[in-house]
């Protein structure tokens, strides 16, 4: 419950006050912009109030300071082709040093068997699998055929078709292991409908195939690992 409220605190103030005219003034101010100390500030409140236990100053201590110096850091490193990138890494920090406060103050003495259980690593082996490597292993099955020359004249944003098959293939695992295959068959309906445009656009027939056979192997990996994974969770309890 604990580490849930550490979270919470970080989204409000990261995500829910802080307006994006602060962003802008730490942007172009850094270090000199009060906007920077008053959101850590609004951070080390807020760990107060939702953890309610003032025998938790340390705790908050140190992720208000090690708050400040990671955006402090970000600000100073971040340019216009990094911020993308610095975003990412900012969060991944923030959230790591949440998960080791949480750690040493409060689940030392448990240790991380009650959060890596079985049942987490068989999750979140899933999920990872859904990602890149199930992208690489369709990238090498259409290795087969030439698809630059298939999709030449079909511009689209860089790695866009990437992505798309990642949260479409994490969404159909997770329709499967709640049971709710009504929202898989929803999920395929509307992409078929958004790829309607483009096949009937593109006379070519190759272009049809490719992404119908995309689209099948994607869902069905993912429907795949969705039941592999319902297999697996009664065998490891």
């Amino acid at each position: 419950m604990i580490l849930i409220k550490l979270i919470l605190a970080h989204l409000i103030g990261d995500f829910f006050l802080q307006p994006t005219s602060w962003i802008k003034e730490k942007e172009k101010k850094t270090l000199r912009s009060p906007k920077l100390y008053l959101h850590v500030f609004i951070h080390i409140v807020l760990l107060f109030v939702i953890l309610w236990d003032v025998s938790k100053w340390p705790l908050i201590l140190i992720i208000g300071v090690s708050h400040f110096v990671i955006d402090a850091l970000k600000l100073k490193l971040q340019t216009k082709k990094t911020k993308r990138l610095l975003f990412f890494i900012d969060q991944f920090l923030h959230f790591l040093i949440i998960l080791l406060v949480y750690w040493l103050f409060i689940a030392k003495d448990a240790g991380l068997d009650h959060l890596l259980t079985d049942h987490t690593l068989l999750l979140l082996t899933s999920v990872l699998f859904l990602t890149i490597p199930v992208s690489i292993i369709m990238k090498t099955i259409f290795l087969k055929w030439n698809i630059s020359k298939i999709i030449e004249g079909n511009e689209s944003l860089k790695d866009a078709g990437k992505y798309i098959g990642i949260l479409e293939r994490v969404l159909v695992f997770v329709f499967v292991i709640l049971d709710h295959w009504e929202a898989v068959g929803f999920l395929i309906t509307a992409k078929s409908v958004f790829r309607f445009g483009d096949l009937r656009e593109s006379k070519e027939r190759k272009l049809t195939e490719y992404i119908l056979i995309g689209t099948l192997i994607s869902f069905g990996i993912a429907i795949l690992v969705g039941l592999l994974y319902l297999v697996s969770v009664p065998l490891i309890s």
